[in-house]
């Protein structure tokens, strides 16, 4: 449940890949009907990769949600003369990637401009000296990331991740932030990095080929310096109007940043959301020289934020939102959200009001049915459990099951579990944890509860329950704060994954034999802490008792839901505004431990609100390479009084398969 966290301190990007380290899934951006390729759809497109050797080749990525045609397309190098070219396809699928030769050849120092049919410049970048060898990419996101000379073979036709140094030079931490071409026609510059990085010999142009680029300096002489986490503002003596765009060179003359935009988009500005890392998009207020208020709702790069979809309808009576509290930072290095723009409200208003929670809020945990992947089951803090299938777009409660859900109570049949994660185990049955008995909330109670679903009747009851209450005395303090931040989510992980990959057992320090723990079924439980952020490893024994395999840093501040992905093949570790609302993958690495592999953000077009559960359909479900994610917002509050988002606890967007 919502609470303001004490160690607390997605403007949407579509990628073109979900990328891991070893594992790169391409795939369009959004799971739905094929749709007409787009030629108006041009601040899409980014140059993504360029080489100056291996046949001169070009990289265009699409950052959008529909195939954008480059039918009659041209490029020219620092001639400024256009020429046809003839690419891979005519046509760039939504998240795709599209390769063609340069027709003129490119130089070791030199530049690539794209032009649509009708002359208007897409995108452009430039490099010195032997820049582009092996290649120059945008590593840190394709199509948002940073220009960097690459070390190994080139991505030509993928995603960049892998031909990507581990680090970024410091200067790759700057990002054209906002702009606005209103009049003032300013640009702001962000330093997402940890040093401050000089700019006083940079320089900037616009997509005027006639243009010559113009330096930082001369714009805004106080402007040499961005420090780390800055910003520097500056106002363009090129002027910036409607469908125009900017490209940032530095002192040696390679690109930095671009971006371009649409009629009307930079006004009153295009910024990035969120700052430093995600896609432009048209704000509602200009924030220039602070951070991006991300309040607008358009797409100012050409649509790449999506819309938030359904929802509605009025409160019921007793029914009563809560405003997120606790809201922290996101970590550094976190990732855009690489599903789909679009997210749909998934309830109907007020759906989960119940007798020991009148407030309708408090839905937690979240997880699908493996076996069926129709069924997603959904816990409520007041002790409820939920098998919710779809009905018109909508999760709702299942009738034959139990169409107002399912009280659970502890061992014996007492109590009022603070219901919080849940997990399907390899047994089919629903493992759940708990926090509290909200009857004595002051107290930590930090269970694992394993409830058959086929059982009869509705109140539930444990067939077993493992205490681990003990190994949290942090959380036994008499405050019904502290003890409120114990196991907030959990996540059966199978023994298959754990061997296959290498994981390393901490009792022995020898790789881990199932066999060695005959009682604890075909696989582990992952309980995540809200306290602290860390994962909590145990084998749950058919006799009651348990075995702790440690714990493992999440490099998060706190934890509020952890799932297995057999899709990805990774543990996926959850956090909701306390991070930033973020998600952490899992690997095991190359030493046997399991580590942090990468961190996304939620898709921008989502509230910033305590959203504690998350789960991932599984890939049997995929439809135009994309599956269903859905989150759940505990305090309903979603926009606020007033939005179609007010009294609705579930979302629902799409993830890669």
């Amino acid at each position: 449940m919502p609470i303001s966290h004490p160690r607390s301190g997605v403007a949407t990007a579509c990628a073109a890949a979900l990328t891991f380290s070893g594992l790169a899934v391409t795939g369009i951006v959004a799971a739905q009907p094929a749709a007409a390729a787009d030629p108006a759809g041009y601040q899409n497109i980014r140059i993504n990769e360029v080489t100056s050797s291996n046949n001169d080749t070009v990289e265009l990525f699409n950052s959008g949600s529909t195939p954008v045609s480059i039918s009659g397309w041209k490029m020219s190098d620092d001639s400024f003369s256009p020429q046809s070219f003839s690419p891979s396809s005519s046509t760039i699928a939504a998240g795709g990637f599209v390769t063609f030769n340069s027709p003129k050849g490119l130089g070791d120092s030199d530049k690539v401009v794209i032009y649509t049919a009708d002359g208007t410049v897409v995108d452009r970048t430039e490099w010195a000296t032997d820049n582009a060898k092996p290649a120059m990419a945008r590593c840190g996101g394709d199509g948002t990331g940073a220009w960097v000379t690459t070390t190994v073979a080139t991505t030509f036709g993928s995603a960049n991740a892998s031909g990507c140094p581990s680090s970024l030079p410091a200067a790759g931490r700057v990002r054209i932030n906002e702009v606005t071409s209103n009049g003032s026609d300013t640009v702001e510059l962000y330093n997402g990095g940890t040093s401050a990085v000089g700019i006083g010999s940079w320089k900037y142009v616009d997509n005027d080929t006639s243009h010559s680029p113009v330096s930082v300096s001369s714009s805004s002489p106080s402007a040499t310096s961005i420090p780390a986490g800055g910003y520097v503002t500056f106002n363009s003596t090129l002027g910036l109007g409607d469908n125009d765009s900017l490209l940032l060179l530095d002192g040696n003359g390679n690109t930095v940043d671009s971006v371009t935009w649409a009629t009307d988009a930079a006004k009153p500005s295009d910024e990035r959301c969120p700052s430093g890392t995600g896609w432009f998009r048209t704000s509602v207020t200009a924030t220039l020289g602070s951070a991006n208020s991300c309040s607008g709702s358009g797409g100012g790069g050409g649509g790449q934020t999506g819309q938030l979809l359904g929802g509605g309808g009025s409160l019921t009576s007793g029914c009563t939102p809560e405003a997120p509290s606790g809201t922290g930072s996101t970590p550094a290095g976190t990732l855009a959200w690489p599903g789909g723009l679009d997210v749909t409200i998934a309830d109907n208003v007020c759906a989960f009001i119940t007798s020991t929670g009148p407030e309708g809020r408090d839905v937690s945990g979240l997880a699908f049915d493996p076996a069926n992947p129709s069924v997603l089951w959904a816990a409520k803090n007041k002790n409820w459990l939920y098998k919710l299938v779809k009905s018109n777009g909508k999760w709702i409660p299942d009738s034959t099951w139990g169409a107002a859900g399912k009280q659970i109570r502890f061992a014996g049949g007492s109590g009022q579990p603070d219901s919080e994660g849940l997990t399907v185990g390899g047994n089919g049955h629903v493992y759940v944890t708990s926090e509290r008995d909200n009857a004595n909330n002051t107290a930590p109670k930090d269970t694992v509860m394993e409830f058959d679903p086929a059982a009869t009747g509705s109140t539930l009851t444990p067939l077993h329950q493992w205490d681990m209450t003990s190994q949290f005395p942090q959380l036994d303090t008499g405050s019904k704060d502290d003890a409120n931040l114990g196991f907030e989510g959990l996540g059966y992980v199978p023994d298959s994954w754990l061997t296959a990959n290498g994981w390393v057992d901490p009792l022995t320090g020898a790789a881990y034999n199932p066999a060695n723990y005959p009682l604890h079924g075909s696989g582990l439980y992952f309980a995540g802490l809200e306290w602290d952020g860390t994962l909590h490893v145990y084998g749950l024994n058919s006799d009651g008792t348990f075995t702790t395999f440690g714990t493992i840093a999440t490099g998060k501040a706190s934890v509020t839901d952890v799932t297995f992905d057999a899709g990805t093949q990774r543990i996926v570790a959850s956090c909701d505004n306390t991070c930033g609302e973020t998600h952490t993958l899992m690997k095991v690495n190359t030493g046997g431990a399991i580590v942090p592999d990468v961190t996304y953000t939620k898709p921008a077009v989502m509230p910033a609100d305590n959203l504690e559960g998350f789960a991932i359909a599984p890939t049997s479900t995929c439809v135009n390479g994309f599956r269903e994610a859905v989150w759940s917002d505990d305090g309903i509050y979603g926009l606020g009084s007033g939005s179609s988002s007010y009294g609705h606890a579930l979302y629902s967007g799409t993830f890669p398969c």
